[in-house]
């Protein structure tokens, strides 16, 4: 298992930009807890799936099987 940056550079730029601004949240998801703290929740659980391959909510993080 391997969880990697997008590939998409300009992607990337933006969410951490966004990531930034919103003090480590995600910038896809309205509001501010633990759940959607970067690396949110959602994606986090697909990391424990070992059947799970693909990207995060925000298309900044990718995992591999």
């Amino acid at each position: 298992m391997n969880v990697r940056l997008n590939e998409d550079k300009e992607v990337v730029k933006t969410i951490l930009e966004g990531l930034k601004q919103k003090g480590g949240y995600c910038p896809c998801k309205i509001g501010k807890d633990d759940e959607i703290k970067c690396k949110c929740k959602e994606f986090r659980d697909q990391i424990a799936d070992p059947e799970y391959e693909g990207y995060c909510h925000c298309m900044l993080f990718y995992k591999e099987k």
